[in-house]
Formats: structure tokens, C-alpha cells, sequence
């Protein structure tokens, strides 16, 4: 039977956000003759920002799968023809031949085509090295009193919100405050490097690990944000990035990104510039060491809570001064501004 001669729903590619134009499509999760209900995914679509699910317009049976896994579609192009079984034929084709699975395991030499995100990834690394002059500055803070503030309210914390109060929105809020001192590192630079924008803004990319590789979803004017806000917020785009319910236009428009490298237990790392940002702060993992401090004079040894932050930032309009001073406001900000206020 013929495209022409179909009848039912046709399924086209959606809009994926903007900017994005085509998707791959990487995986069908139903086949044709497979009952479907209208918002169920019927399929996976790969862009160069996302991979997200594509549910069905209608119910009814897959009656024709009008593209192959791996085939580069447009926005608006025909993906497939659902048909309500009540009011025409299913049309089911017959079951592919099964291939038998060619299994590697040991020792032996496996060759994989790199997903599309993995790809995308790579490239934009890449180009941001190329064309950023960057530079990495790192500064040591002393977390012992929000470590202590922390234990004392992550229990209540969690059962009035639901979330798990890390000691990331005390790391975002401390940057928020240390930004609108220091524009600086909250804007972008133009291709030609004649102009630069300063935002009053601040939309705060928050770097998530996920299954299908590393996603920079953004928390819309986190400057505005109180702990538990943020908190909230962070949580929710980690969920919808690992969940891949995340939309494209949620992982645009950032400003300045955060990456929490110590939730994998690195100290800290020379994090790469998400263009056309100017800076990437990155969090290493709260460690208890044995710190010496003065204490009216005399010289004492005490168990401390301490991380290292690490601020890579694009020197051609960045100085180094100018990362110190940023480094040196978080890190007074964290050792000596935050208290109960806003916690349960």
C-alpha cells in the first residue's frame, strides 16, 4: 500500500525549540500494528541541544513507519501514519527477519557510532578552546559553618519540600551575589570581539551528568532566587535531564554555568567556557581536613569542612584580577554570609 493511499493521522516532526531545525531520529518505540494512545512516546528524536521523546497526536495502531532509525528528518516532515482500526484497515507488514545479536564480551575490540549529543559536545568543546583565550584561577574555601547548617536543616529541608539540600545552592547562591559586583563574568562577547554584553540577568546553566551524555540546563534569573528556590530548581532540571523530559528551550539562554564537579569526588578541575559566556565556575567536593588557623594569636589545628572552587574565564575581556575578585567574594560569602534565613 502506497503512502497516498493511507488514511488516519499523519505523525510530523514538531518544533524542537529554537534554532533547531532537523532531529535524528534514534529509536521507534512502537512498531507498525502496535496500539497507541494519543500522548504516549511513540518515538526518539536526537537534536544538537536535546534527545527527547516524541508522543503520539492520536489514538489508535501504528499503521506505517514513513522514516528509519538514524535518518535526518526537518521540522514539519512526515514521520509515520497512525489509523483508528474502527473506521479503516490496518495495514500490519510482516515481521522483520530476526538478525541474530553478535555478542563482543572478552578481551575483543568494540567499535561504536557516537551518539548525536556525544558528537555535539565534542565539537562545541572544541570550538569553545579555539576561540576563548581561557584561563583557570582557583581559590580555597573553608565550609565548615554551612556544613554545620546543613546538618542542622536537611532533615526538616527535606520533608517540607521534597528535596535534598546539597551544598550546591549555597555554592549558586554565593555566585549569584558575587556577580552583581562583578558583571564581568556575566556576560558575552560578540564573533568579532568588538562588543560585549553585560547582562542585568543572571540565567544560571547548571551542568547535569546524565545517560546520554552532559546536558547545561538553565535556571531562569537564579539572582533572584533564595536557597530553597534554588535548591528546587536544581533538582528539577537534574530530573528532567536524566528522565529526558528536558525541552530544548530550557537548555538556552544561559548566562553563566555552574559545574558541580565534586559530586563525583573531584577536588577540583580547569572546567571549558560554554560560549559565548565569559566564565564556568566549578565546585569541587567538601572534604574534612586537618586546617591550621590562628585563633587570638595562637596557632591551632582544627578538623574543617573545605572545597576548592575553580573559575575558568575568557581573558580576552577577563583579567585575572578581576577572577580573583570574583573567587574572593564567593569565598566571603560562604565562610562568613549565610545563616538559617530561608530554611525551614
Amino acid at each position: 500500500m502506497s503512502t497516498e493511499q493511507l488514511t488516519g493521522t499523519t505523525v510530523h516532526m514538531p518544533a524542537l525549540g529554537e534554532s533547531i531545525d532537523e532531529g535524528t531520529i534514534t529509536r521507534w518505540l512502537k512498531q507498525p500494528g502496535e496500539p497507541v494512545t494519543a500522548e504516549e512516546p511513540l518515538l526518539e528524536v536526537a537534536t544538537d541541544k536535546v534527545d527527547t521523546e516524541i508522543p503520539s497526536p492520536v489514538t489508535g495502531v501504528l499503521q506505517r513507519i514513513l522514516v528509519a532509525e538514524n535518518d535526518v528528518v526537518a521540522v514539519g516532515a512526515e514521520l509515520a501514519i497512525i489509523v483508528d482500526p474502527a473506521t479503516g484497515p490496518v495495514d500490519t507488514p510482516p515481521a522483520p527477519t530476526a538478525v541474530p545479536r553478535q555478542e563482543p564480551a572478552p578481551g575483543g575490540t568494540v567499535v561504536e557510532k557516537l551518539p548525536r549529543i556525544r558528537r555535539t559536545i565534542a565539537k562545541r568543546m572544541v570550538e569553545s578552546l579555539q576561540v576563548a583565550a581561557q584561563l583557570t584561577s582557583v581559590v580555597e574555601v573553608d565550609v565548615t559553618a554551612i556544613a554545620r547548617l546543613r546538618a542542622a536543616h536537611k532533615d526538616a529541608f527535606y520533608e517540607r519540600t521534597g528535596v535534598k539540600l546539597s551544598f550546591l545552592p549555597f555554592f549558586a547562591k554565593a555566585a549569584m551575589s558575587a556577580l552583581a559586583q562583578h558583571r564581568v563574568l556575566n556576560a558575552s562577547l560578540d564573533p568579532d570581539v568588538t562588543e560585549v554584553t553585560y547582562y542585568e540577568h543572571c540565567h544560571l546553566g547548571m551542568a547535569v551528568d546524565s545517560e546520554r551524555g552532559l546536558m547545561v540546563p538553565v535556571i531562569r534569573d537564579a539572582h533572584r532566587m533564595s536557597i530553597e528556590q534554588l535548591a528546587r530548581a536544581i533538582a528539577d532540571k537534574a530530573e528532567k535531564v536524566r528522565t529526558g523530559t528536558i525541552s530544548p528551550d530550557e537548555l538556552a539562554g544561559g548566562t553563566f554555568t555552574l559545574t558541580n564537579t565534586g559530586s563525583r569526588g573531584a577536588l577540583f578541575d580547569t572546567p571549558i567556557i560554554n560560549q559565548p559566556q565569559t566564565g564556568i565556575l566549578g565546585t569541587g567536593a567538601v572534604v574534612e581536613r586537618l586546617v591550621p588557623a590562628r585563633h587570638d594569636g595562637a596557632l591551632r589545628i582544627d578538623v574543617r569542612s573545605m572545597a576548592y572552587l575553580s573559575l575558568s574565564y575568557d581573558h580576552r575581556i577577563v583579567d585575572g584580577a578581576d577572577a580573583a575578585r570574583f573567587l574572593t567574594a564567593m569565598k566571603t560569602e560562604l565562610e562568613n554570609g549565610f545563616t538559617a534565613a530561608g530554611l525551614p
